[in-house]
């Protein structure tokens, strides 16, 4: 469990008991369904981190929206695009292990996070990672819902492959841009887990 999820919770949980007390039962109820809500949505399981050599494991847990050829920076690359509904865990984790370069946040608008157009116009933090012989690109995308991206490292730590370094709150997307001669072991349409899901591999 992410610990802000304690402090969202307890106003609707003692706001709903306070009401079954007095004898609200339908509205004190609602309160603390969505107090129950708040804690699974802030829930933070462990996972189990493959140890595959040259794996890109998955930053957020979602669904593929897309997998193909892209261009960052200038050069080819492959991209692959999650989305995050409520019901996903929204804690973010290093797809690889390595030091981070550089980490650049982006205002910008809260469209629905599964449209193609979120990836450049949403409010959105980049982050650069060099190890394992290659350097990945992945980005935490708002969406309409998602108010708040969370990154809790700095450029210059060093981390270990699925480590948790964020989140984003209330539905988004994740991107992952990697080097061509990798190759995508997911296809859109399929559910992905943040840290043990192998998005791609090296040949």
């Amino acid at each position: 469990m992410v610990r802000i999820g304690y402090v969202f919770a307890s106003v609707p949980a003692a706001a709903g008991a306070l009401l079954l007390w007095l004898g609200w039962y339908v509205t004190g109820g609602a309160l603390l369904a969505l107090a129950a809500f708040v804690l699974f949505f802030f829930r933070d399981p462990e996972r189990e981190i493959p140890d595959a050599p040259g794996a890109i494991v998955s930053p957020a847990d979602g669904w593929v929206l897309s997998v193909g050829e892209a261009r960052l920076n200038g050069a080819d690359c492959t991209r692959i695009s999650i989305f995050l509904s409520l019901f996903d865990v929204h804690v973010n984790r290093a797809p690889i292990a390595g030091r981070i370069v550089s980490a650049e946040y982006r205002r910008g608008r809260f469209l629905v996070a599964s449209r193609e157009r979120a990836s450049v116009e949403n409010e959105q933090n980049e982050i650069t990672m060099e190890g394992e012989g290659t350097r990945v690109v992945f980005r935490q995308i708002a969406g309409v819902l998602a108010r708040r991206i969370e990154f809790w490292k700095k450029p210059g730590d060093v981390l270990a492959r699925g480590e948790r370094v964020g989140m984003i709150r209330f539905g988004s997307r994740v991107e992952v841009f990697f080097e061509p001669h990798y190759r995508p072991r997911v296809k859109p349409g399929e559910h992905v887990r943040g840290g043990s899901s192998i998005l791609a591999q090296r040949d």
